[in-house]
């Protein structure tokens, strides 16, 4: 599903009485989502035990 395609079933499925903000929100969201994919795909990611370790520390402090 292309971009445009998500984007104007996003807003179809939203209430008809949706806000321009709740509008701009879902599309922020879907766009965040689409972003953290991507970085995924290309494999820019935090193994799992490496951010385990860092909240480890973090909560020690």
């Amino acid at each position: 599903m292309s971009t445009k395609q998500l984007a104007m079933e996003t807003i179809r499925d939203l209430p008809d009485d949706a806000s321009w903000s709740e509008i701009e929100e879902r599309i922020h969201f879907l766009a965040a989502i689409e972003a953290a994919r991507e970085d995924v795909r290309r494999g820019d990611v935090v193994p799992h035990e490496e951010i385990r370790g860092l909240i480890e520390t973090w909560i020690s402090k």
